[in-house]
């Protein structure tokens, strides 16, 4: 049996995973509806995959917030609680995060691996380079894109699909929350 690979991002309309200046984070658009959806999408049983320099920034988050902030929304502490696989040559554990392990290697061999053998579905949040490479060689079963509704054409850091490979992509699912929000899941297939 082959575990099921999410790749799952927040973007901006013009494809920005994030945002300089004076933007907040979810763009300061997230509602209700949206941590919600959130917080069930993490109630599933998964593992985890990041690499490391988002797991490094999640860690850097998490250390420097206040039980307060929306970097502790109740979704990312239930995602911090998952079991996780941490990619990376140069991370060593243990890891500042419950139940994470380090796979050393190339990114694309270790996922392929961990499919072949984890029995928990795999979800990848963020990770973007890492993401572009696997799903370049097919390792990617689902995008599932959380669009919000702005355009940081000055501001937008981390173009989410910079420098892939071309893709077709098969909608699967998509709902609006909070009356503005998309999320789209799709399946890619390599253009050829």
């Amino acid at each position: 049996m082959t575990a099921t690979y999410t790749f799952d991002v927040f973007a901006s309309l013009d494809g920005y995973g994030a945002a300089g200046g004076n933007w907040t984070g979810y763009w300061g658009k997230q509602g209700p509806e949206l941590l919600d959806h959130r917080l069930a999408l993490y109630d599933e049983r998964q593992r985890m995959v990041f690499g490391a320099n988002t797991y490094r920034l999640f860690a850097q988050m998490l250390a420097a917030s206040t039980e307060e902030s929306e970097v502790r929304d109740p979704w990312v502490t239930r995602m911090r609680q998952l079991p996780a696989t941490v990619v990376s040559t140069t991370l060593h554990g243990p890891l500042d995060w419950p139940d994470a392990t380090v796979a050393s290697g190339d990114a694309v061999d270790v996922v392929a691996r961990l499919k072949a053998e984890s029995d928990l579905p795999l979800r990848s949040h963020g990770s973007l380079s890492m993401n572009r490479a696997l799903m370049a060689a097919g390792l990617v079963d689902r995008v599932q894109v959380t669009l919000f509704p702005v355009i940081t054409g000055r501001t937008g850091l981390d173009p989410i699909f910079r420098d892939a490979e071309d893709f077709d992509l098969e909608l699967l699912e998509s709902r609006t929350l909070d009356g503005d929000i998309q999320e789209l899941v799709y399946r890619p297939t390599l253009h050829v």
